[in-house]
C-alpha cells in the first residue's frame, strides 16, 4: 500500500509520496538513523504537491483549525486533487500519514481517505520537517523561519487572550511583598523601641501602637525639652489628651539616660523610615483591595482580599486554583502536615491556608472541620466563576457568602439554609437585572433616535391618507348597505313576531328564555334603528 505524508508547514500544506520505504521489517530506530541523511532521504520520498497559504491570516486560520482537529475546505480540495482519485465501491490502495489523529480522523470522516498517525509516520514527517526547504526549490531558509516566527507569535496572541486588568501576577507579587513588609515593619519597629527606650523608657508602657511610637519618637526627640505647652501637640498625635499629659509627666521623672544630639538625629531619622514603611504598607494594601476586586472580586466578596489573594499567590495562578477541587483548596498552606499525617498514619489537616477566613474563626471546636470543608467547596465555584466568567460582577460572591452565614446559624442555631438552586436563580437574576439596567443607560441616545424614526413615519403615514380619498369613500358605502339589509330583514321578521306574541301566552317562560338566548347569539351589533323597533314591538304586544 502507498503511503502519502501530509505535512503542515507555516508557509503551506505539502503531501509527500514516501514509495521507497517498506514499513514491514522497519523499526523505529532504523527509520530515525536514516532518514537524517538527505541523499538516501531523498531517494524514498518526493514531493507531491504543494500550496501556499494565501496570507497570514490564512495562515493562522489553518493553524488554528489543525490544532482542534478539524479540516478546512483548503486542505480538502488540496488533497483531493494531489490523491489519487478512488473509485466508487473500492477500497483506497494508499492511506495518507499524519502527525495530528483528530485530524486523520476527521478527514476520513469527511472525505474517507484512511489516514495513520503512528511511531513510524511521526519519525518521518520529523525528517520531512527537518530537510523541507530542500524540497521546494523557491523557498529559502531565511523565508521559512520568519514564516514560523510570524506564526508563532499570531498563533500565541490568538491563543493568550491579554487583559490588563485581569493579571493575577500583579496580586501574587502584592501579597508576597505585604507578608515581607509586615515583617520589616515590626522588626524596625521593635528596633526604634529599644534604641529610644534608652532615653525614654516609660513610653513604651504608654503607648502601645508602633507607627504612633516611631511619631512620638520623631516629635519628642529629647525627653528634656518636653513640657505642658507640647499638650494640645501631643493630643493631635495621639488623639488621647489624658495620654498627652501622661507623657509630659513621665518624661520629667523619667529614669532613661540622656542621648547626644547625633545619637538623637539618628533616632529620629530611623523613626521616620519606619514611619515611611507603614504608610507604604498602607497604600499597598489599598492597591492589593482593588486589584483583587478587577481579578477575582467573587472570591473577594466571599472570603476576603488578604485570604483571596494567599489562595491565588499560594496555587500559583487564578487559574490554577480554578482547576484545584474542593478538597485541595481545603488543605491548601498545610502540606507539610498532610504529608506528615500520611507519613504517620496520623489525622491529616482540616483547614490550610482557609483557617485565617472569619468564617472559621465563628465556628465551634466541634464544626470547624465542617465550616471548613463547606466554605472551600463554596471558594472553588467562586474561583472558577472568576476565573472563565467574561463578566466581573461580585453577586455571586454575596450569595455564596449568604450561604455561608446561613450554614453557620445552621450548625448553632438549626436555622434551615436556602436551597443551593434556589441561591443561583437569584444570582442569575440579579446578574441579568443589572445587565438590563446597564443596556438601559447605554441604549438612551438610541431610543431618542427611534423615536425620531416613528414621528417621521407617522408624518409620511398622514400624507399617504391624504392622497387616497377613493379608498376612504368605498369604505364608507359598504356600512350603509349592510344596513339597508338589516332593514329589509327586520321588516319580514315583523309579522311573524306579532303572531308569536299572539300565541305567546300558551307557552311556558323556559322556553322564552332559549329563544331570546338565540336570538341573542344570532344577531348582529344593533344599530339605533333596530331600538326603537324594539319599543314598538312591545307597545303592541302590550295593546293585544
Amino acid at each position: 500500500m502507498a503511503l502519502y505524508l501530509l505535512f503542515e508547514s507555516a508557509s503551506g500544506y505539502a503531501l509527500f509520496h514516501a514509495y521507497g520505504i517498506d514499513e514491514i521489517g522497519q523499526s523505529v530506530d532504523a527509520v530515525r538513523s536514516s532518514v537524517l541523511d538527505l541523499k538516501r532521504f531523498s531517494k524514498a520520498v518526493k514531493l507531491a504537491g504543494f500550496s501556499p497559504f494565501s496570507s497570514a491570516i490564512d495562515a493562522l486560520n489553518q493553524c488554528n483549525a489543525i490544532s482542534e482537529g478539524i479540516m478546512t475546505d483548503e486542505l480538502r480540495n488540496f488533497l483531493e486533487l494531489n490523491l489519487p482519485k478512488v473509485k466508487e465501491g473500492k477500497k483506497a490502495k494508499f492511506s495518507v500519514g499524519v502527525m495530528e489523529p483528530k485530524v486523520g480522523s476527521h478527514i476520513t470522516e469527511a472525505t474517507g481517505i484512511p489516514c495513520q498517525s503512528n511511531e513510524y509516520v511521526q519519525e518521518l514527517l520529523r525528517a520531512v520537517r527537518l530537510h523541507f526547504d530542500q524540497f521546494i526549490d523557491q523557498l529559502k531558509p531565511s523565508d521559512l523561519e520568519k514564516a514560523q516566527l510570524g506564526l508563532g507569535h499570531s498563533y500565541s496572541r490568538a491563543k493568550v487572550k491579554f487583559n490588563v486588568n485581569r493579571v493575577d501576577n500583579m496580586v501574587i507579587q502584592a501579597i508576597f511583598l505585604l507578608d515581607t513588609l509586615d515583617k520589616d515593619v515590626n522588626s524596625f519597629s521593635m528596633r526604634v523601641r529599644e534604641w529610644y527606650g534608652w532615653h525614654f523608657p516609660e513610653l513604651v508602657k504608654i503607648v502601645n501602637d508602633n507607627y504612633l511610637y516611631a511619631k512620638l519618637a520623631k516629635f519628642v526627640t529629647n525627653k528634656s525639652d518636653l513640657s505642658e505647652k507640647d499638650i494640645p501637640a501631643l493630643a493631635d498625635l495621639i488623639g488621647d489628651e489624658d495620654k498627652a499629659k501622661e507623657i509630659v509627666e513621665a518624661a520629667k521623672a523619667s529614669m532613661g539616660q540622656d542621648l547626644s544630639p547625633v545619637d538623637l538625629i539618628n533616632v529620629q531619622q530611623f523613626a521616620q523610615r519606619v514611619m515611611n514603611l507603614s504608610e507604604y504598607r498602607k497604600n499597598l494594601y489599598e492597591y492589593l483591595v482593588t486589584k483583587m476586586n478587577d481579578i477575582a472580586p467573587n472570591l473577594t466578596s466571599l472570603i476576603g482580599e488578604m485570604v483571596g489573594a494567599r489562595l491565588i499567590s499560594h496555587a500559583g495562578s487564578l487559574s490554577n486554583l480554578s482547576k484545584c477541587p474542593a478538597s485541595t483548596l481545603q488543605i491548601l498552606g498545610a502540606e507539610k502536615a498532610l504529608f506528615r499525617a500520611l507519613k504517620t498514619r496520623g489525622n491529616t489537616p482540616k483547614y490550610g491556608l482557609i483557617f485565617h477566613s472569619s468564617f472559621i474563626g465563628r465556628a465551634s471546636t466541634k464544626n470547624k472541620g465542617r465550616m471548613a470543608r463547606y466554605l472551600a467547596n463554596k471558594c472553588s465555584i467562586a474561583s472558577r466563576i472568576d476565573c472563565y466568567s467574561d463578566v466581573s460582577s461580585s453577586i455571586f460572591g454575596e450569595k455564596l457568602r449568604e450561604q455561608v452565614e446561613e450554614r453557620l446559624d445552621f450548625y448553632d442555631k438549626g436555622v434551615a439554609p436556602r436551597k443551593n438552586l434556589d441561591v443561583m436563580k437569584a444570582a442569575i437574576e440579579g446578574m441579568t437585572n443589572t445587565a438590563s439596567v446597564e443596556g438601559e443607560e447605554n441604549g438612551g441616545t438610541s431610543a431618542k433616535k427611534s423615536k425620531k424614526k416613528k414621528s417621521r413615519a407617522e408624518a409620511d403615514g398622514d400624507a399617504m391618507d391624504l392622497d387616497k380619498p377613493a379608498n376612504t369613500s368605498a369604505a364608507e358605502v359598504e356600512p350603509e348597505t349592510e344596513k339597508k339589509k338589516k332593514k329589509k330583514k327586520h321588516k319580514l321578521e315583523e309579522p311573524q313576531d306579532q303572531e308569536m306574541a299572539a300565541t305567546g301566552d300558551d307557552e311556558t317562560p323556559k322556553k322564552k328564555k332559549k329563544k331570546s338566548r338565540d336570538a341573542s347569539a344570532d344577531d348582529e351589533p344593533k344599530t339605533a334603528t333596530e331600538g326603537k323597533k324594539k319599543k314598538k314591538k312591545s307597545k303592541t304586544a302590550g295593546d293585544d
